[in-house]
């Protein structure tokens, strides 16, 4: 799966992946419902770290269509309850 980070680019994830950035997208979403504030920075730069870290960059010079936009990791509360669908930044397992 193609991801996209606001800002940063784009970086193609495995689907085995996907279950851990759930938790952490759930713990996300728990932290943006409280109004969690500090929560939310640290689950917010954990889960793009993560996906930073597991997926594989893609070159600046090739733009492939992202199956997920993820925001910045200056995104603010606001933007970021905007961005979300019923699921969540990370709708589902792929597949």
């Amino acid at each position: 799966m193609i991801v996209r980070i606001m800002g940063e680019g784009q970086v193609k994830l495995a689907d085995s992946h996907f279950a851990e950035l759930n938790r952490l997208d759930d713990e996300l979403l728990a932290e943006l419902e409280q109004g969690d504030e500090p929560g939310f920075r640290r689950t917010l730069a954990a889960l793009l770290a993560r996906v930073r870290e597991v997926g594989e960059p893609l070159p600046d010079d090739v733009l492939e269509p992202s199956e997920l936009i993820l925001p910045g990791p200056d995104a603010t509360l606001a933007e970021v309850k905007a961005m979300l669908g019923d699921e969540g930044l990370i709708p589902g397992l792929p597949g």
